[in-house]
């Protein structure tokens, strides 16, 4: 499969305060994100998580070592525009993207921007909408609409820039359960039916049960990078890493420590809920 962003070696440093000896925020990351993959990455504050997003499409720049997204270099200024059309960024709160008095005109404020034509900007629109589940708000104002709706408005708008690839960095975390559960839908079915690349930067655990990849951050590196199942089945080692792991691994670890011979790899509910009856039924 075809690789959408890949880090070599990668550091970032924020600049240091009056006196203060500088820290890296990354340090030495090698990472490659296949084409159409839906990948979580987990770490706690300070892990390093948001910065790595903030380098995918050239909001931060490389101290040391390079991103590349498909074969473009974000350090080469003349490819700046081709690689934030590949690569677009959603925020933690909406409220920031969102730019116009009316759905549809702020959906279409960034393919305006780019030199779309009129008709063209109009199926964008229409299509964005469609595909976060929104199309009956396109004449709403958008400071009417709850949390969750606000941030589908925000993916909707980068989708209309047609991009490869979505990061979205933290973009649950101001939300209630239910507005998480639909930019959740949102990004799957856009992962799903039309292919587009999903990095979800997160720190909540259940979030990541049905991504192809986990990467958990940690001190600025990757310390763990496998399956769901695989990196939640650590269940020590992401403790070590001041992390939580799903309700459904918490109550398998709690149960085999009590000598339970369950399976930590049971990630669902029912997947749960069946390894628990299994065990009970052999006793």
């Amino acid at each position: 499969m075809a690789t959408m962003i890949k880090t070599e070696d990668l550091f970032y440093a924020y600049p240091a305060e009056e006196g203060e000896q500088q820290t890296y925020a990354l340090q030495g990351v090698d990472l490659s994100i296949e084409q159409g993959s839906f990948v979580v990455v987990l770490g706690h504050n300070g892990s390093g998580k948001s910065t790595l997003a903030k380098t995918f499409n050239a909001v931060l720049l490389p101290a040391g070592g390079k991103v590349y997204v498909e074969g473009l270099d974000t350090t080469d200024e003349s490819l700046l525009l081709a690689i934030r059309q590949r690569v677009g960024m959603v925020f933690q709160n909406p409220d920031n993207q969102i730019v116009a008095n009316v759905v549809e005109e702020d959906i279409a404020f960034a393919p305006e921007n780019l030199g779309v034509p009129s008709e063209e900007i109009r199926r964008r629109v229409d299509d964005a909408l469609k595909a976060v589940n929104m199309s009956e708000f396109v004449r709403h104002a958008p400071h009417l609409l709850s949390g969750g709706q606000k941030q589908r408005i925000a993916i909707a708008g980068v989708i209309a820039m047609e991009p490869r690839c979505i990061v979205l960095d933290e973009a649950t975390a101001m939300l209630d359960p239910i507005g998480r559960r639909e930019v959740l839908t949102a990004v799957h079915r856009l992962n799903k039916e039309k292919g587009i690349t999903v990095v979800l930067i997160t720190h909540h655990m259940n979030e990541a049960e049905l991504a192809d990849r986990v990467i958990v951050m940690d001190h600025g590196r990757p310390a763990l990078d496998d399956t769901p199942r695989k990196v939640f089945a650590q269940v020590e080692r992401l403790r070590a890493m001041g992390l939580t792991v799903p309700d459904t691994v918490d109550l398998l670890d709690r149960l085999k420590n009590d000598g339970w011979q369950v399976p930590l790899e049971a990630l669902t509910v029912d997947e749960c809920a069946d390894a628990i009856c299994a065990v009970m039924h052999t006793n």
